[in-house]
C-alpha cells in the first residue's frame, strides 16, 4: 500500500505547486517529420539526452523505468521481455506486439520479430529514446499495435563533442565509451562506440557486447543527405531461472546457475541512407533505402529437452514519403516497401524422449515481401482547435519452404511429437489501420486531446511454421486492436508540466496455444488504465520527475488456454502488475569543480499473477537507487552510481511453469564508478 501512497501524493503536491518556469519545445517524430510534441494528440514520452547520461544503463530496463506505461522485464545478461501498455507478453509471436525502431527503421522485419530484440540498438549513446504509447500513427504498420519504441541516433553537433569514459562495477563489470560529435556548416559526423564485460552475478554466466553507431551528414540549400549504419555483437553465458517458491530470497540459491551450459550469441548489422528534398511552397519529399541483417543463436534452457536455436533474417527496403504544410494543415504520405529473407533451425544435441527427439526439429526458410501505402494529416481549424487523421494499408506475403520432411519430427512410436512441419506454402496477409484524434487548447498552458486508434500485427513466422503436436497448418489471421484514449498536457504550472492519459483498448483475434497445442486465434483480451508523468525543475537546480502507471489487463471471453484448468474469463492477464513507476528526486549545479548532480531513484513494481488461472503471485518490490556526478576539473568527471541501496532481494521476473516457480534474479547491492574525460 505504501508505494501507491508514494505515487497519489505527489500527484497532489506537485499539482499545487507554482513559481516560475520555462517551457522547452520538444520535437516528436512519430509522424515521420519533426512535430511539436506538445500540439500532438497522441500519448508521448521521451528519455532525454541528460537522463540518458544519468542512468549510464547496463541494461535498457534501467532507463525506461522512466517511462509511464513501458516495463521491460530484464531476463539475464541483455535478454528482455516488454511491456509497453500491456502485460509482459511472452510466446513465440509475442514480440510482434509493440515495434522497435532505429531512427524510424524498425530493428526486424515484419514477421521476424525477436523478444530480446532491444539489445542489437545502441541505446546507451542515444541522442533521445522516443515511445509512443497504443496504436502507432499510420506512419508505422504491423508491430506497433500497444506501442512504438524509437531509439534515435545522436546527431552531429555545432559545438565539438568529443569523450571518452571508462567505468568499473560489481561482478567485473567494465565499460568504455567513446563519442565524436561535430559539424561544421556543410556536413558533420557523429561517432558513436562502447564495449561492456560483464562477468555475471551467477555463477557461469556475464557477457561481452559490443556497439558501434557511424553518422555523416551533409546540408545543402536543395538537397540534405544522412548516412548512417549500427553495427552491434553480443556473446553471452546465459544463466537460467531459480526454481522454488521465493527462491530469490535465499542467498544461497541466488547465485547458482541451474543451467551454466545455457548461451545466447547474437550479431546485427543495418544502415541506411537518407535524402531530403526541398520542394516548393514547403513542400519536401523523403526516401529512405535501408538494409539490415541479423544473426542469433542460443539454447533453449527453458525448456526440458534444451534444443539450440539458429536463426537469422536479411532485409532490403525503403521508406518514402512527401509531405506538405501551410497555414491551416500539414500532412504526409507515403509508399513503404521491403523483401525479407529468413531461416530457422532448431536442433536438438542429446536425446530427451520420443516426443522429443535427437536431431532437427526444425529447418525452414521463408521469403517476405511487405509493401504499403499510408497517409496522415493535421488540420488547424483554429488556434484552439485541432483534427489529426490518418490510415494505412498493408499487404504481407509469405513464401515458406521446408528443407525437412513434411509432418511430424518424430518416429512413428512416438504417442504425442512436440514438433510438427507443415508443408512448402505461401500465405498472404492484408491489413489496415486507422486513427483519428482532436485537441482542444484552453489556453497556453493546457491541451486536451481525444484519440481513435485501430492497430493490427501479422502473424510472426514462427506462429506459422514452427507448429507442434501434429498440427499441419496454423489456423491465424492478423490480430487486431482498438483503442480509445484522452490526455491532458499541461505546462508552465509554475516550474510543473504534466501530462495524463487514460486509455482503453480492446484486442481481437489474439494468437494463442489451445490445449492440444495448435497455433489457433479468436481470443480477445481487454487494456486500460492510467499514465501520469510529472515533471517538477526549481531555478535551484532541484528537481523531480515521476512515471506512474494504474492499469488492468484481463483476459475476456473464455478460451480453452494451454494450461489453464478453468475458465479464465475477467482474470488478469499473468505478469501484468496493477501499478509501476518510478520518481526520481535530484539536484544539479552548474559548479566547475565538486558536486554537480545528485539524484535518487525510487522503482515501485506491484504484485503480478504468474498463470491465467491467477493461482500463483509475485509479491513485488520497491528499489532505490543513487546517482551522483561530482566535476573533478573543468576535463574530468566522475560518476558514483550505486544500484538496489537498501539490499533488496527480488526478482527481475518471475514466472510459473512445468509445474513450478522461476525466477530471474535480481542482484543485491552494488556499485559502478565512471570517469569521464572530454578531449
Amino acid at each position: 500500500m505504501y508505494p501507491r501512497v508514494v505515487f497519489l501524493f505527489w500527484l497532489l503536491v506537485t499539482s499545487e505547486v507554482l513559481a516560475a518556469y520555462k517551457l522547452e519545445q520538444v520535437i516528436v517524430t512519430a509522424t515521420r517529420s519533426d512535430t511539436p510534441g506538445e500540439n500532438l494528440p497522441l500519448t508521448w514520452s521521451l528519455v532525454d539526452q541528460q537522463q540518458i547520461d544519468t542512468t549510464n544503463a547496463a541494461h535498457i530496463n534501467e532507463v525506461m523505468q522512466r517511462i509511464p506505461g513501458a516495463w521491460i522485464s530484464r531476463g539475464n545478461g541483455q535478454e528482455s521481455l516488454v511491456s509497453l501498455r500491456s502485460p509482459v507478453l511472452t510466446g513465440s509471436g509475442a514480440c510482434g506486439a509493440y515495434l522497435a525502431a532505429w531512427d524510424g527503421i524498425p530493428l526486424r522485419a515484419t514477421g521476424f520479430c525477436n523478444v530480446n530484440q532491444l539489445f542489437d540498438i545502441n541505446f546507451e549513446q542515444a541522442s533521445i529514446i522516443e515511445v509512443i504509447k497504443g496504436p502507432a500513427p499510420s506512419s508505422f504498420g504491423s508491430d506497433s499495435m500497444h506501442g512504438m519504441i524509437n531509439i534515435l541516433s545522436a546527431p552531429p553537433t555545432l559545438s565539438l563533442d568529443h569523450k571518452v569514459s571508462l567505468e568499473y562495477g560489481a561482478y567485473g563489470f567494465t565499460k568504455a565509451k567513446y563519442h565524436y560529435r561535430h559539424k561544421s556548416e556543410l556536413t558533420g559526423i557523429s561517432v558513436n562506440a562502447n564495449t561492456t564485460s560483464d562477468g555475471g552475478y551467477q555463477s557461469d554466466s556475464g557477457y561481452d557486447q559490443k556497439k558501434v553507431t557511424l553518422r555523416w551528414e551533409h546540408y545543402g540549400q536543395t538537397w540534405s543527405t544522412r548516412l548512417a549504419t549500427e553495427l552491434s555483437k553480443l556473446d553471452q553465458e546465459t544463466a537460467g531461472y531459480i526454481k522454488g517458491f521465493e527462491s530469490y530470497k535465499e542467498d544461497a540459491a541466488r547465485r547458482i546457475n541451474p543451467n551454466p551450459e545455457a548461451y545466447r550469441d547474437s550479431w546485427s548489422a543495418r544502415a541506411y541512407a537518407r535524402f531530403h528534398r526541398k520542394l516548393a511552397n514547403n513542400n519536401s519529399f523523403v526516401f529512405t533505402p535501408y538494409l539490415r541483417s541479423t544473426k542469433m543463436e542460443f539454447l533453449q534452457h527453458y525448456v526440458p529437452w534444451q534444443s539450440t536455436e539458429k536463426n537469422q533474417h536479411r532485409s532490403f527496403g525503403f521508406r518514402s514519403s512527401f509531405k506538405h504544410k501551410d497555414l491551416k494543415y500539414d500532412g504526409v504520405a507515403g509508399i513503404d516497401w521491403e523483401i525479407t529473407k529468413g531461416t530457422l533451425i532448431e536442433f536438438q544435441e542429446l536425446p530427451f524422449s520420443q516426443n522429443q527427439p535427437q536431431g532437427k526439429h526444425y529447418d525452414y526458410t521463408v521469403n517476405s515481401n511487405t509493401f504499403a501505402v499510408f497517409g496522415h494529416y493535421h488540420v488547424r481549424f483554429s488556434e484552439a482547435f485541432t483534427l489529426d487523421a490518418g490510415g494505412r494499408f498493408e499487404s504481407t506475403k509469405y513464401d515458406y519452404s521446408n528443407k525437412l520432411s513434411d509432418g511430424s519430427a518424430c518416429s512413428a512410436e512416438a504417442s504425442n511429437c512436440r514438433f510438427s512441419r507443415p508443408s512448402d506454402q505461401s500465405d498472404r496477409f492484408t491489413d489496415f489501420s486507422l486513427n483519428i484524434a482532436t485537441s482542444f487548447r484552453l489556453n497556453r498552458k493546457h491541451l486536451i486531446y481525444i484519440r481513435g486508434a485501430k492497430g493490427f500485427r501479422a502473424p510472426q513466422t514462427t506462429e506459422l511454421y514452427r507448429l507442434q503436436a501434429g498440427q499441419l497448418d496454423a489456423l491465424i489471421d492478423s490480430e487486431d486492436i482498438s483503442s480509445l484514449e484522452i490526455g491532458w498536457r499541461a505546462r508552465e504550472l509554475g516550474p510543473v508540466s504534466l501530462d495524463l492519459a487514460m486509455f482503453s483498448m480492446e484486442k481481437e483475434d489474439v494468437i494463442f496455444q489451445d490445449t492440444n497445442r495448435f497455433n489457433i486465434f479468436g481470443a480477445k483480451t481487454s487494456h486500460y488504465g492510467l499514465e501520469a508523468s510529472i515533471k517538477v525543475s526549481f531555478d535551484n537546480g532541484i528537481y523531480v520527475n515521476s512515471a506512474m502507471t494504474l492499469a488492468k489487463h484481463r483476459y475476456d471471453g473464455s478460451i480453452e488456454l494451454i494450461g489453464t484448468k478453468k475458465n479464465i474469463d475477467g482474470n488478469d492477464i499473468d505478469t501484468a502488475p496493477r501499478y509501476f513507476g518510478s520518481i526520481q528526486l535530484g539536484w544539479n549545479s552548474s559548479r566547475n569543480k565538486g558536486l554537480s548532480q545528485l539524484e535518487g531513484e525510487l522503482i515501485v513494481l506491484d504484485e503480478y499473477y504468474l498463470d491465467p488461472d491467477n493461482e500463483h503471485r509475485y509479491q513485488g518490490h520497491t528499489l532505490l537507487n543513487i546517482n551522483n556526478k561530482w566535476k573533478i576539473t573543468s576535463n574530468l568527471s566522475l560518476w558514483l552510481r550505486v544500484k538496489n541501496v537498501f539490499d533488496k532481494s527480488y526478482a527481475e521476473r518471475a514466472d510459473f511453469g512445468f509445474g513450478q516457480y522461476r525466477y530471474f534474479v535480481g542482484r543485491d547491492r552494488s556499485a559502478q564508478i565512471e570517469l569521464i574525460y572530454d578531449l
